[in-house]
């Protein structure tokens, strides 16, 4: 247990030493150095160096005892709680830093993306930063992991617009069911996932078999084009097929197959 919790102060940035320290007070309350220092494991002649680093940061309090300094070490609770707000202040200040810095934008690029665990979280913060329009087309498996985050969004009357590969109920915003969902996935071998925020940012994925994905998101104007003319166009066709759907069967025959058939422009 110890080990783990060590490997996760060191991802919040605190040295192996400093995580096991601040530990090794928790465990055995005010301690003189030496006493924390063989508790934890430590070296005696790193032990004063670290505690006096945490004691900088205001994880451990050092105290004046017949002579003899002891440490101890604030409380779990105490710790994280504080540990969160100094983040969101750093992250705060950073991000007014940041937008004052000058120099040229890399929105151009296109970044990868090849885990359905990215694919979501880009895409849940895409939603919690859209302001106006959201544009979807996506499959139930996608629409219950972000459905948190589209039912806040539509809340928020944001103003949004899916096509939508599932014949269970999704009705957040306006919805445009796609007729022939099992065809496509077939042809794909997967589902796809498109995103468009407020036109300053897109999403294009696949989601396969054991939900590997392969994907990319981007600022870029070019790419956030074709991400939107993708929904859109589904849209239009979503809506002449709800209008004219016995015709185009009759015309091109069921699931549209000589329709889709774009080296042919055939009839049955």
């Amino acid at each position: 247990m110890t080990t783990k919790i060590i490997e996760k102060l060191t991802q919040l940035g605190f040295s192996r030493y400093e995580s096991a320290a601040y530990i090794s007070l928790l465990e055995i309350g005010p301690a003189t150095a030496y006493e924390a220092a063989k508790n934890a494991g430590l070296p005696s002649s790193k032990i004063y160096e670290v505690l006096a680093k945490l004691t900088e940061r205001g994880l451990v309090l050092e105290m004046h005892e017949n002579s003899r300094k002891r440490y101890t070490a604030l409380e779990s609770d105490d710790f994280l709680s504080k540990y969160r707000r100094d983040l969101n202040h750093t992250m705060d200040s950073l991000a007014c830093d940041l937008k004052n810095l000058k120099g040229k934008s890399n929105v151009s690029y296109i970044w990868n993306i090849d885990s359905w665990s990215d694919l979501l979280e880009i895409a849940k913060e895409a939603i919690k930063q859209c302001r106006k329009e959201l544009l979807l087309s996506l499959w139930p498996r996608e629409a219950q992991s972000l459905g948190k985050e589209l039912a806040k969004a539509h809340k928020n009357n944001i103003a949004m617009a899916s096509v939508y590969f599932g014949k269970d109920d999704f009705s957040l915003g306006q919805v445009y069911p796609h007729p022939i969902e099992d065809t496509l996935y077939q042809e794909k071998s997967g589902r796809g996932f498109t995103l468009v925020a407020d036109s300053k940012l897109a999403i294009m994925a696949t989601v396969q078999e054991k939900d590997s994905c392969q994907g990319a998101w981007s600022r870029s104007g070019g790419f956030i084009t074709l991400a939107e003319d993708y929904i859109k166009h589904d849209i239009y066709i979503m809506k002449i097929v709800s209008r004219f759907d016995a015709q185009l069967i009759k015309t091109f025959g069921p699931k549209y197959k000589h329709l889709r058939n774009i080296f042919s422009d055939q009839e049955v």
